[in-house]
């Protein structure tokens, strides 16, 4: 470069430093001056020698997420100080977190660690790399929100500035924001954000849909400005009148929930109804603005009929984002509809720059919840659980970003927020871990519902607990939150280990009488007879029954023929079985079904060739354009550009294994009716472990006695046994299976 060209360079720099403090959303004392030129020199320092691939100083970037950090998310200068020091650590290696510590102080220190680590990621070709950086970004959350806010605007910066990068990077960059920071954005109440990290994400992953609605938005612009000035006039006189103070505003909803609607409801652009929304923002002190709201409310609906069912009242109970307003839709001029959103200039700031305007605004009144602070506590939840797999938590991480909310009651009249298609289950998990664990059944507006009940909002909720009810894995498919299902998981995989202790006290006797000892020898023998990956499987099989003393009598024959041949050949034998004498039929028999997604339903799929998996591997399905579904193992060498590129098109699958399934059973019974019969066969039921009765009918005529028992067991040997103790009983004359 040419000493002109550096002093042009320099100049801009300059530019760029003073618009930032200029621009700034929050006033800048003297000392959050003089810690942000601190950063500013450091960073400077730190990238002299760095060019973006457009070709710019690199030190632009930096810049460019301070600038978005203290203008469009409003943040402090401890803030805009980390964001122009986010890279330094990570790209020259003069700088340690120590010395940014020395200069900047513990909390400036902490926020550029939680960013350098989320980007300095092992190339671990075990795990979906874009899972696993996305669940290290979340675990940063217990350090700093402002790490996560920080990155989402590194982040909008590099979405903004991607036309220079290959066409497939682009893809995969655009793939990731819309998976995983669009959601984030909007979860944590950044919706202007998260409208332009989703439209610029439609750009490069569907270009031709993007431009095509973009250019038609352009070209109806003039029409759409003539209407909201229509509603507008209709509407002056009436507010001028009432002496109101407000700004009525146009705004077109962004390009990709126009595509979002055209896909859902199946219309073209031109069918879309609300492209767009009219916006009254309004001035109010504090104490008037909830009587101002709908005082505007009856006005707009005095000139334009409302839609009745298109009233969302966020005033009266705000987003657990802190979003507050007033959504109408009504019948504008020509028939069409609108929706008009009414807020003051303080629910304005709150929705365009959620967290900070929240804390600028709270400062001196006492809010009873801290929305994001909630929002985080609940989020620890799910990242508490260290055995989930990275793919599945990203998957149960998302279903609680994007989820619409609802409102319920509790008995007492709180109110608690919900994802929309929460269960009575998910809200007992939200008061309290014990009472979920607790759970025996609810009450929704005082009337006895099942635990997979949908809750609406309004519901008022009560839950019936009792000291010996425990979770069983139905329970998985009736919650919805992350935060129930890892309470729901752990408490099974404890309950999995009690089943396993006592089957391996039962294993231990039984072995006794067939002259083994139960030793590491013979447990490993057992679990590779039984083509089994652990012994706690082995356990655990043996204390539900589903190994019974046959098998195990058959395992005691095949080990003593094993003897036999050992000394006629005089072969050394391991214990494990090579590769080549696996009997796939029989561990196919094991996990004999794949499921896919948390219903679990059964679709068709086709087993991939590159990394071949068997049943019983670990798994996810890849919906491909031609091949329908393929089922690739987690670790196969291509998860890793699937996951990151097309992570919208995984779809999580899995063997299922006859052990853990649950199964529901028939059983009917004649005999001859005696008092106390009904007791004993309930009274044998009850005593039989591991099998619940989900129904049962009994009917006695003219001295017969016939009942018909409906059971959930995890296998067959279980109903046998249950049938062969029932046919025991005094006066049972048969008992057969439906």
């Amino acid at each position: 470069m040419t000493d002109v060209e550096i002093e042009k360079e320099n100049a801009a720099i300059a530019k760029e430093y003073k618009e930032l403090l200029k621009i700034s959303y929050r006033t800048l004392s003297k000392e959050d001056k003089k810690l942000i030129r601190k950063a500013f020199d450091v960073a400077v320092d730190a990238h002299k020698d760095q060019r973006r691939k457009s070709g710019e100083a690199y030190i632009f970037h930096p810049i460019a997420v301070a600038k978005i950090v203290a203008a469009e998310i409003g943040l402090d200068a401890t803030s805009i100080a980390a964001a122009l020091l986010h890279d330094v650590v990570e790209d020259c290696p003069r700088y340690t977190i120590d010395d940014i510590q020395q200069l900047f102080g513990e909390t400036v220190a902490r926020i550029v660690d939680g960013l350098t680590k989320i980007s300095s990621l092992k190339k671990d070709t075990n795990v979906s790399l874009q899972a696993e950086n996305f669940r290290k970004m979340l675990l940063t959350l217990n350090d700093d929100v402002r790490v996560i806010i920080i990155k989402i605007a590194d982040r909008l910066h590099n979405m903004q500035t991607m036309g220079s990068m290959r066409p497939d990077k682009q893809v995969k960059i655009a793939s990731e924001t819309l998976y995983i920071y669009a959601p984030l954005a909007h979860r944590i109440g950044l919706y202007n954000i998260k409208t332009e990290l989703e439209d610029l994400g439609l750009k490069y992953t569907e270009p031709d849909v993007y431009n095509d609605i973009l250019s038609k938005i352009q070209d109806s612009k003039e029409e759409q400005d003539a209407y909201i000035k229509e509603i507008s006039d209709v509407l002056k006189s009436s507010l001028n009148k009432e002496g109101l103070n407000y700004d009525i505003k146009g705004r077109p909803k962004s390009i990709f929930s126009i595509r979002r609607k055209m896909v859902k409801q199946g219309v073209s652009f031109d069918e879309v109804y609300d492209k767009f929304a009219v916006r009254i923002i309004y001035k109010s002190d504090f104490e008037n603005e909830k009587f101002i709201a709908w005082k505007i409310y009856s006005i707009v609906t005095d000139h334009f009929r409302p839609n009745p069912i298109r009233l969302r009242d966020w005033i009266s109970s705000p987003k657990s984002t802190g979003y507050e307003a007033l959504h109408i839709t009504v019948m504008g001029p020509k028939g069409r509809w609108v929706e008009v959103q009414i807020r003051s200039e303080r629910m304005n700031e709150i929705a365009e720059k959620g967290y900070a305007a929240h804390y600028k605004y709270k400062q001196g009144k006492e809010t009873k919840d801290d929305n994001l602070d909630s929002w985080i506590s609940k989020l620890q939840e799910a990242l508490e659980n260290p055995e989930a797999n990275a793919v599945d938590f990203v998957e149960q991480f998302k279903l609680n970003l994007y989820s619409k909310e609802i409102f319920v009651f509790t008995p007492k009249g709180d109110l608690k927020s919900l994802p929309k298609g929460a269960t009575p289950l998910d809200f007992a998990f939200s008061i309290h871990t014990e009472v979920g664990m607790k759970t025996r059944g609810a009450k929704v507006n005082g009337k006895l519902v099942p635990l997979s009940h949908e809750l609406q909002s309004g519901d008022q909720v009560d839950i019936l607990t009792s000291e010996s009810a425990k979770p069983n894995s139905n329970w998985l498919d009736y919650a919805t939150t992350a935060r129930a299902k890892s309470k729901i998981k752990s408490s099974l995989r404890e309950e999995k280990k009690q089943i396993a202790e006592e089957g391996k006290e039962v294993l231990r006797r039984k072995l006794k009488q067939l002259k083994i000892n139960l030793n590491e020898n013979s447990i490993n023998e057992l679990v590779n007879h039984f083509k089994l990956k652990t012994s706690l499987d082995l356990f655990y099989r043996i204390g539900v029954g589903s190994i019974d003393n046959t098998m195990l009598k058959e395992y005691a024959a095949s080990r003593s023929n094993a003897l036999v041949s050992f000394f006629k050949n005089r072969i050394t034998r391991k214990p494990s079985i090579p590769k080549e004498e696996i009997d796939k039929d029989e561990i196919t028999s094991k996990y004999d079904m794949l499921v896919f997604g948390k219903e679990e339903e059964k679709l068709n799929y086709k087993l991939s060739n590159c990394c071949n998996p068997i049943p019983g591997d670990k798994v996810f399905g890849f919906l491909t354009i031609n091949e329908g579904i393929k089922i690739h193992k987690k670790n196969c060498p291509n998860a890793l550009s699937l996951q990151s590129n097309y992570a919208y098109r995984i779809i999580q699958a899995k063997w299922i294994d006859s052990s853990q399934q649950e199964f529901t059973a028939v059983i009917k019974m004649t005999g001859i009716d005696n008092i106390g019969l009904v007791n004993d066969v309930t009274k044998v039921i009850s005593e039989n472990m591991h099998v619940n009765i989900k129904n049962l009918s009994f009917d006695t005529d003219s001295g017969v006695f016939s009942g018909k028992i409906t059971v959930v067991v995890k296998n067959n040997n279980l109903v046998k046994k249950l049938m062969d103790r029932i046919k025991k009983i005094n006066g049972i004359e048969k008992v057969s299976r439906v």
